[in-house]
């Protein structure tokens, strides 16, 4: 194989109990990237579309993961990439997480796999590393492995999936307005209280249980986060409102996708996530703020061929 055309899924990370730790994958939401061998070794990256994003290597999220990949694989030749992005970069649905994850999926499939897919996962962090600052897994890793991730440790670093129940849907609501994940980082506070730690924690644990029993209730009752939201939902307009109607609508739970500025809601079914698609749409059509929705099953295969 000289050249291969994949689908990079857009995700949803921190799942409220989950910051930094849990994520899930989008099944049609995401960016298309066309990956080829050439004879002169390294990487270009020759055209993007959908975005403006730069062209260099070392200021690409792409760029800088598939580099890290091809500096350990040392290969003899090297690789081209095209860049098509539909996800809008700085959505809060892992615009820079497709791109690395993708990259590493692409190249690996290339070469015939020569390495599991959760070996890829530390190549993609470093293009992670580039857009937000940190080191975080919690996108790329369902972007890379599908459906839900949970990051248990990141020194050593160990992922471990999660198959999704097969009626959880997903609703994202995208403002079209920009909440910077670096800023948004830095609004929360160094410190917890062991009270806020011992809810987070038990949320996290019992969402985790729910996905294995497919218990949707348990699900909802989990979807709560104690940590970041109380701080970030001010960065987010309407972000009550649509928490409220979403919750009203049949949603299991709602809240931050990311950073912000997308919102998120889970629901049991096709019926109510479009019933919640519909009532979030309500609310945001009377501001001035132009929006996107999407509504998608949690997609269980992560980065594939086309």
């Amino acid at each position: 194989m000289n050249e291969i055309k994949i689908f990079c899924p857009a995700t949803v990370a921190n799942l409220s109990c989950g910051f930094d730790v849990l994520g899930l994958c989008l099944e049609n939401i995401g960016d298309e990237m066309i990956i080829r061998k050439v004879k002169e070794k390294g990487l270009r990256i020759t055209k993007i579309t959908g975005a403006d994003l730069p062209l260099e290597t070392n200021k690409n999220v792409a760029g800088v993961a598939g580099m890290a990949l091809l500096s350990h694989l040392d290969l003899e030749f090297g690789v081209e990439i095209e860049i098509h992005k539909k996800i809008k970069a700085g959505s809060g649905i892992g615009s820079s997480a497709a791109s690395a994850a993708g990259v590493v999926v692409g190249i690996n499939e290339l070469l015939g796999i020569p390495m599991h897919r959760k070996e890829l996962i530390p190549f993609a962090m470093e293009g992670e590393f580039l857009a937000s600052g940190s080191y975080h897994a919690d996108n790329v890793s369902p972007a890379i492995l599908g459906g839900f991730t949970l990051v248990r440790s990141y020194n050593p670093l160990e992922v471990i999936k999660i198959k999704s129940p097969k009626h959880l849907y997903v609703t994202i609501i995208h403002p079209h307005i920009e909440v910077i994940t670096s800023e948004a980082r830095s609004i929360l506070p160094k410190e917890i209280p062991l009270k806020t730690a011992i809810t987070q924690w038990g949320n996290l644990g019992g969402f985790i249980s729910g996905l294995y029993t497919e218990d949707y209730g348990l699900l909802g009752r989990c979807l709560q986060d104690v940590v970041a939201e109380p701080y970030r939902k001010n960065l987010i307009p309407e972000f009550d409102s649509i928490k409220k109607v979403a919750l009203e609508n049949g949603a299991l739970g709602c809240g931050i996708s990311g950073s912000g500025p997308s919102i998120y809601s889970l629901s049991k079914g096709l019926e109510n996530s479009k019933k919640v698609e519909n009532a979030i749409q309500n609310i945001f059509a009377k501001t001035t703020i132009p929006f996107d929705t999407y509504t998608s099953k949690v997609c269980d295969k992560g980065v594939r061929k086309i």
